[in-house]
């Protein structure tokens, strides 16, 4: 039944138009108040699908494409990337922001609210690198081998078959191409040397955690150390839920989600 709804909302996903506008590619769906939703390391759009269904309806959900695999090798970093988002939201215009990050996206997001603070309102972080994070599992992709891929992204959720074909074949595809590789590579030993814990405390804003009580890349203990260092955090735990919350239950993400959202309104 899992694996049918993965499935489902891959397929669902890609109703959505992904437009083209100078340097980005993006999806921009519905109107009200902006939810901009930032993927992972070897995060898609499809990793939000549930949650662009549930919010399209009541929020303009906006998601970046992230140029993890095509920017420049010496770009290949945390600092490119939040210049790129930092770029996307000024060419948009955007302003009173939610922002919502998985994994890197969360590192990401951070690091952007911390710089420009007047312009996020409210953070949801589910999985969110920044101060720890066991990146596939303790190692790095291994070119044209399948079986490896398939378990390394299996890994990322508490019941395996999340893993659809779909996603495997998406970051097998990633993987075997030696620029993009080097690229991940490069992005993930900058995720890890840039901790965050000093900085913390300097953001302020109302900020949500939605953890997987089986992160096995970003532990609860990583949740629980955000939470203290966080000045307005408050912190949901999903029982048999991996690093992917949004992807493995996006229903009590979504309901953890709005509740927040309705409780800290703009």
């Amino acid at each position: 039944m899992i694996k049918q709804q993965a499935i489902k909302n891959v397929r669902n996903y890609m109703k959505f138009n992904i437009k083209q506008e100078g340097e980005f590619r993006f999806i921009d769906e519905g109107q009200g108040e902006i939810l901009l939703l930032l993927h992972g390391l070897f995060g898609a759009l499809s990793n939000w699908s549930g949650v662009v269904q549930h919010f399209i309806k009541t929020h303009r959900v906006i998601i970046p494409m992230l140029p993890i695999y095509s920017m420049p090798l010496k770009d290949a970093g945390l600092d490119g990337l939040v210049r790129f988002v930092e770029r996307f939201i000024t060419f948009k215009q955007l302003e009173n922001l939610s922002i919502l990050g998985n994994s890197l996206g969360g590192h990401i997001g951070l690091i952007y609210t911390l710089k420009n603070q007047s312009k996020v309102k409210r953070l949801v972080l589910t999985g969110s690198s920044g101060l720890f994070e066991d990146s596939m599992g303790g190692s790095y992709p291994k070119r044209g081998n399948y079986e490896y891929v398939q378990e390394r992204v299996a890994y990322t959720f508490y019941n395996p078959n999340v893993a659809t074909e779909e996603l495997v074949d998406e970051v097998f595809e990633v993987t075997n191409s030696i620029s993009k590789c080097l690229c991940i590579v490069a992005v993930a030993k900058s995720a890890q040397r840039h901790n965050m814990a000093k900085d913390l405390e300097h953001i302020t804003i109302p900020t949500l955690l939605v953890w997987g009580l089986n992160d096995t890349i970003t532990p609860p203990l990583v949740a629980h150390e955000f939470e203290h260092l966080l000045p307005n955090a408050e912190l949901r735990f999903i029982d048999r839920c991996g690093h992917a919350p949004m992807m493995e239950h996006p229903h009590i993400f979504n309901q953890y989600t709005s509740h927040f959202l309705e409780k800290n309104k703009l």
